[in-house]
């Protein structure tokens, strides 16, 4: 069972994952907060790189198993082009209502 993207919790979180499943680049980087950080499986990356080559270029997309902390814990099926599906967890901090920080690894 997955929850509906229009169904999240927090608003910037929902935003995101809506902008990153509609491969919408503009819509995501309205999502995020200046300067937002992130970390792949606890290693830091350079986001805009990292989203070009694992969400944008290879048509990522989530598919939300769990939502917890407030929707800001979300465990999802994600998959793209490159690397096929896995079971992800994704941590967001959230600042004026973007998106600061995401630490996103398998599950």
């Amino acid at each position: 069972m997955t929850i509906p993207v229009n169904q999240l919790s927090d608003p910037a979180v929902r935003a995101f994952v809506t902008a990153l499943n509609a491969n919408d680049q503009e819509a995501f980087r309205n999502a995020l907060a200046p300067g937002a950080t992130m970390s792949d499986d606890g290693s830091e990356r350079d986001l805009d790189a990292w989203t070009e080559k694992e969400v944008f270029s290879s048509r990522g997309h989530m598919e939300i198993e769990s939502e917890k902390g407030d929707g800001r814990v979300l465990v999802a099926r994600y998959r793209n082009d490159t690397w096929g599906e896995m079971r992800t967890k994704w941590q967001f901090t959230v600042d004026g209502g973007k998106v600061s920080r995401f630490e996103t690894g398998q599950a």
